[in-house]
């Protein structure tokens, strides 16, 4: 619980640190760091489109932030999120847009299987390598964002034209392929929030069930803690590995068809993998292990995120400040050790205090009677 406790603190702490040294810099470039971050504020959480939006923008995040846990769980650092996430966007809506003489509902449930079975297999292939040859994975999954993103991108132009709206990008999915909910829509005022939310929820559920009360979310916990340990145990070591990094894919996958099915409802090209899956390993880290850690810690990345849009009309500031404020944070919980040293030194100083009679209120301890005796 204490644990739990420090690692709570800790991000609560990084945000408080990463608010503080944004505002710090907008001061040192002219400008009111209250107005910014009340025009955040005002921006993130004025308007119910807004509000729709951050909770559409919360989506993947959650759902690679998910994914990043799974693999650190296991002992990987799985950096690959966004070729995962990338491919089985394209995936998914080929696959949308290749069969619409299909139900809607098989044309959904058969874009989603297809989407994330490619996120797995994009998963799998850096597990394998690890578990099999102690390659490792995170260079593997940094050149396998770069050959997802080409080979996807060179998949879109190479699409029929029946489903292709320009040279780079297709034709958008429409009501037969999309998860979009037109009351949710009309409640946020045509925002793009999908039914991918309540998705991302539920598999947190289903992922949080799995790890803390299942056997294979026992060995993965075990397989990362201690690999021989858990080997001698009796667990196979390397198809547990394997396995983890393949639900970590299918996760990132996962995020990938909301995209897709959602909130964009067609796949461009792209000039760079998608950063969704790098802010996903921020929300996970974030989120200190916990899993409503990354929920909370994927609504925070998408307030600052919706209500940056609308710094630069209000008050002045510009929008990238934004993103220096989320580099701060991520710096701050990546240097989490700096603040628990902190904390430390504020406990020992606690403690050196009471210990030396110098407590809160400033009153020396009483003597007690032996002690009087003795100086007697």
């Amino acid at each position: 619980m204490t644990q739990t406790n420090n690692k709570a603190l800790i991000a609560v702490l990084s945000v408080v640190f990463g608010l503080v040294a944004g505002a710090i810099i907008m001061l040192i470039f002219g400008y009111n760091p209250f107005s910014g971050y009340g025009s955040l504020i005002a921006t993130a959480f004025g308007t119910p489109q807004n509000i729709g939006e951050i909770f559409s923008q919360m989506t993947p995040l959650i759902l690679t932030g998910l994914s990043f846990l799974v693999a650190q769980q296991a002992g990987f650092f799985n950096i690959g999120m966004s070729g995962q996430l990338y491919a089985a966007w394209v995936g998914s809506v080929w696959f949308a847009l290749t069969f619409p003489q299909l139900p809607n509902f098989l044309i959904i449930i058969g874009a989603t299987l297809f989407g994330v079975i490619l996120g797995g297999i994009s998963g799998l292939i850096p597990g394998y390598l690890r578990a099999k040859f102690g390659a490792s994975e995170v260079i593997i999954t940094i050149m396998l964002n770069y050959v997802i993103l080409y080979l996807g991108n060179s998949a879109i132009t190479s699409f029929p034209k029946a489903i292709r709206q320009t040279t780079d990008s297709t034709n958008q999915v429409g009501d037969h392929g999309s998860i979009a909910m037109k009351w949710l829509s009309d409640l946020t005022n045509q925002s793009s929030i999908s039914a991918g939310i309540f998705i991302a929820v539920i598999v947190t559920i289903l992922v949080w069930f799995i790890m803390k009360k299942t056997t294979f979310g026992f060995s993965i916990e075990a397989v990362g803690k201690n690999a021989d340990a858990a080997k001698y145990a009796g667990i196979n070591e390397k198809a547990t590995q394997i396995w983890a990094m393949t639900l970590s894919g299918a996760l990132a996958g996962l995020g990938g068809v909301t995209e897709g099915l959602g909130h964009y409802g067609n796949v461009f090209v792209q000039n760079s993998t998608p950063e969704t899956g790098f802010n996903g390993m921020a929300v996970a880290l974030l989120g200190s292990g916990s899993f409503i850690g990354v929920i909370l810690a994927a609504a925070l990345f998408s307030a600052l995120t919706v209500g940056g849009s609308g710094m630069p009309n209000i008050s002045g500031v510009p929008t990238e400040l934004v993103s220096i404020v989320i580099a701060l944070i991520i710096f701050f919980v990546g240097s989490s050790y700096l603040i628990q040293l902190l904390i430390k030194k504020i406990k020992a100083a606690d403690a050196a205090s009471a210990g030396s009679g110098k407590g809160p209120k400033g009153k020396k301890p009483k003597k007690t009677n032996q002690t009087e005796e003795a100086q007697a």
